[in-house]
């Protein structure tokens, strides 16, 4: 009796095949599912980071930008030590903050000037302080008449002392900033030790200028006493409200007016008659010159062409000191090139062997080709005629 062998199955994996081919074989057969899937899930991850981060902010002296030119550091010190700082974008929910808290420091950099007097006055009058860092002019006028800017710090300061009585900035002493400075009724950080200074503040302390935005900003808030003067003159009230304001704060009546309300009225009438008669008038001109001519390129302009229409340059332009060099120029290069002396020689030698040919002394001909000077039209025309006789017979002989 015969024993035969068991078939094997189509999905038996064949003799000799490890679990590990089994698995590469898999791989490569699912590849493409397994790059979207990869994909998916990264995309899924990125948006996760991103709205993780998405309360970053990337306006200077912004309270949520950690970049160094922003605010985070200030605000999140102030928020340790028992301060409630509120972030806001718009002039609407800035008074809507002021409105639901008493006894609030506002901070305001508004570095574009995009608020109007009227928006100004409503935030001073709903705040207990307001603390601006480099108002524009529009901006400061807008908040208070007894700051006016004063200048600028100098580059070579690099410490500037209180020198005032202000009790803040006694504490917080001397400071690193660069930027403008502003006169008031309190001065302090005066880079000269008196006049205008980096810190301003009206007489009865509502509101307080602060000339540059190294006092606030986290590259530069561990310098001296920059810290302790921005959180001290933010920090002087439980609320802080921080104010950037931005492009849809402006009003809209504040927008630029059309094309059609800066035109007189008159021109609604006239302009279509207007535009009637260029068309009619271009017709008439066009007809005139006749059709146009199509002419192959390149094109040859004649030297005489070129020349007489470069004089007419010159004339129309009154340049007789430049018609005269570059007449010299030509005049001594043909006589250097007929007399066959390089292109390293000296006007001594041309000059010597031009004297020569025409048998005339070096210092009289260099009066003529190198010293004089023609100041007029007529003295040019006459000097011209002159070296082209001394070129024609120097070149005869």
């Amino acid at each position: 009796m015969t024993i035969k062998e068991p078939l094997v199955r189509e999905n038996a994996a064949p003799p000799g095949r490890s679990a590990g081919q089994g698995f590469k074989a898999w791989f490569r057969k699912h590849l493409v599912w397994i790059a979207l899937g990869a994909l998916l899930v990264g995309l899924v991850i990125f948006l996760a980071i991103d709205s993780v981060a998405g309360a970053t902010d990337s306006r200077r002296l912004s309270a949520r930008n950690p970049a160094p030119d922003g605010g985070m550091a200030v605000a999140e010190i102030l928020g340790r030590h028992g301060v409630s700082v509120t972030p806001t974008e718009t002039f609407e929910d800035t008074l809507d903050a002021l409105a639901t808290r008493d006894d609030t420091t506002v901070f305001l950099f508004d570095a574009q000037g995009f608020l109007e007097r009227s928006q100004l006055e409503e935030i001073t009058a709903a705040a207990d302080r307001v603390v601006v860092v480099t108002p524009r002019l529009r901006t400061l006028n807008g908040l208070t008449d007894e700051i006016r800017p004063g200048g600028v710090v100098p580059e070579a300061t690099q410490n500037i002392e209180p020198g005032c009585d202000q009790d803040d900035a006694l504490e917080a002493g001397r400071v690193t900033a660069q930027g403008s400075v502003f006169s008031g009724p309190v001065v302090c950080y005066s880079p000269r030790g008196t006049g205008p200074g980096l810190y301003a503040e009206t007489a009865d302390g509502k509101v307080i200028v602060l000339g540059s935005r190294e006092l606030m900003d986290n590259q530069h808030l561990a310098l001296e006493g920059n810290a302790a003067l921005a959180l001290r003159t933010l920090g002087n009230n439980t609320d802080l409200v921080w104010y950037i304001p931005g492009v849809g704060d402006i009003p809209a009546s504040n927008a630029s007016p059309t094309l059609n309300e800066l035109a007189p009225r008159w021109l609604a009438f006239a302009g279509p008659w207007l535009g009637f008669v260029a068309l009619l008038a271009i017709a008439w001109r066009g007809r005139r010159m006749g059709p146009l001519v199509f002419e192959p390129l390149p094109v040859v302009v004649k030297a005489a062409e070129t020349a007489e229409g470069r004089a007419r340059l010159y004339q129309d332009s009154r340049a007789v000191e430049r018609a005269a060099r570059n007449l010299r120029a030509g005049t001594l290069s043909r006589l250097a090139k007929h007399f066959n002396l390089g292109p390293d020689a000296t006007t001594e030698a041309l000059l010597d062997t031009t004297a020569r040919h025409v048998e005339l002394p070096p210092t009289e001909i260099r009066s003529v080709l190198i010293d004089f000077r023609p100041q007029s039209e007529g003295q040019l025309v006459q000097w011209a005629q002159r070296i082209e006789r001394i070129e024609q017979e120097a070149i005869a002989r």
